[in-house]
């Protein structure tokens, strides 16, 4: 009956982003703090809880790969052509954004569920600026600057662009399981070296509950695609097209029915809703002035337009494609790093050149 119906597919991103809406604001997972912490104070645990959401991630997304439940081939994120370009500006610019707004568009999501209208202002912003790049008048550019210069890597021998085909065809053998292996142990290593994050239970509950919450994304929509007689596209957690199809389906009658994503950004807003009303934590936020509603407004639409020549956001490229061990999550990832650390130099520090000195920490730290 839901099949035929049409909203399997939005339920299931409806369950996925209460999911992870729920366990964000319940435990605090936060990219942009986890930068922030990071530079600012030398706390790496939000860092490790992030890539422990990408570990979990690779590990269940592998399972169903060697089960059969998920062909990750089937993603956008491992098509053999490679937009470089647009994974380093797009992901600078992402960066930079989401350093003005204080958080990425997930992250504004999980804000609007506690009450907070700059949060409502960022995620409209967002996904206009997003279809403005993705099928508008943006996309001129994007289409000069990104797609004309993508390296296609099958001119390499390798059909796609994850790590383990590029190693396998470097090898001339099947060596995809062994990558995703040694990727698991590094990470492993790195994030348990920590005894503060081994003992920090909630930063441990983040990281597993959104990497999990990522691979049911890539096991939903394949089961309902191999169930469909319409065309499903095999997807899982981003946050940069989703919330423009989202203010499609509401303002316009488009012929189709929410998908995947809609039913995601929706979910993300129930679940930090729930989270809130449970910690008393619900309370009505705006911008202070002026000009932190035109830091938001720009920071938006920077994220929406990087977002998309980028392929993917915090969550899109840094868990999603990255379960994948597509080549392009580190290089959007370390984009976006370096863009938030502009950001940051030049709203706490007055000019971006601030970026490029040792930050100094307080003392102890």
């Amino acid at each position: 009956m839901l099949m035929e119906s049409g909203l399997a597919l939005p339920l299931a991103g409806l369950i996925a982003g209460t999911a992870m809406g729920y366990v964000a604001r319940r435990y605090h997972f936060c990219t942009m703090s986890a930068l922030e912490r990071r530079w600012y104070a030398g706390d790496d645990n939000g860092l490790r809880a992030w890539g422990l959401a990408i570990m979990v991630a690779i590990v269940l997304s592998q399972a169903l790969s060697l089960a059969g439940l998920f062909e990750p081939q089937q993603s956008f994120y491992l098509s053999p052509s490679f937009g470089w370009t647009g994974a380093i500006l797009g992901g600078v610019a992402f960066g930079f954004g989401m350093a003005l707004v204080g958080t990425c568009g997930f992250g504004a999501l999980v804000r609007l569920g506690g009450g907070s209208l700059r949060g409502l202002i960022v995620v409209v912003i967002l996904g206009l600026s997003a279809l403005a790049a993705q099928r508008g008048v943006v996309a001129i550019g994007r289409v000069a600057l990104v797609d004309s210069q993508a390296y296609d890597l099958s001119a390499l021998g390798s059909p796609d662009q994850s790590l383990g085909s590029f190693v396998s065809a470097i090898a001339g053998r099947d060596l995809s399981f062994t990558v995703a292996v040694l990727v698991v142990t590094l990470l492993g290593s790195w994030i348990f070296r920590s005894s503060a994050f081994r003992h920090d239970h909630g930063k441990i509950i983040a990281g597993v509950g959104i990497g999990a919450v990522v691979a049911f994304g890539w096991a939903a929509t394949s089961w309902i695609a191999a169930r469909s007689f319409d065309p499903v596209q095999i997807e899982s957690a981003s946050f940069v097209v989703p919330p423009g199809d989202l203010i499609l389906q509401i303002i316009a009658v488009t012929g189709s029915l929410p998908d995947y994503g809609v039913g995601l950004v929706l979910g993300v807003v129930v679940g930090a809703a729930a989270a809130a009303v449970q910690r008393r934590d619900v309370r009505w936020e705006a911008c202070d002035d002026a000009r932190e509603l035109s830091r938001h407004l720009a920071g938006a639409a920077l994220m929406g337009v990087g977002g998309v020549f980028s392929l993917g956001c915090t969550i899109g490229q840094g868990i999603s494609a990255a379960s994948l061990l597509s080549i392009s999550a580190p290089i959007v990832l370390i984009s976006i790093a370096i863009g938030a650390r502009l950001g940051l130099a030049y709203i706490l520090e007055g000019s971006v050149r601030y970026a490029f000195f040792r930050i100094e920490r307080g003392p102890g730290k």
